[in-house]
């Protein structure tokens, strides 16, 4: 399985408390916080919700 890394490039801050709670459910805290997560259709699903806030890599 490959991984992703995905990192928050802007604040959550003003936008739906659901797209908020994405974030903070794929562990992404800070501006420029980076996470390593598995190559799921879950993880795949979160990252589309919020697509707008991050920006992701295959490693």
């Amino acid at each position: 399985m490959s991984k992703l890394r995905i990192q928050l490039i802007k604040s959550p801050i003003g936008y739906k408390s659901d797209q908020r709670a994405t974030a903070m459910a794929l562990g992404l805290r800070k501006i420029r916080s980076v996470v390593e997560k598995e190559d799921l259709p879950q993880i795949r699903g979160m990252i589309n919700k919020i697509k707008h806030l991050v920006k992701v890599e295959e490693v």
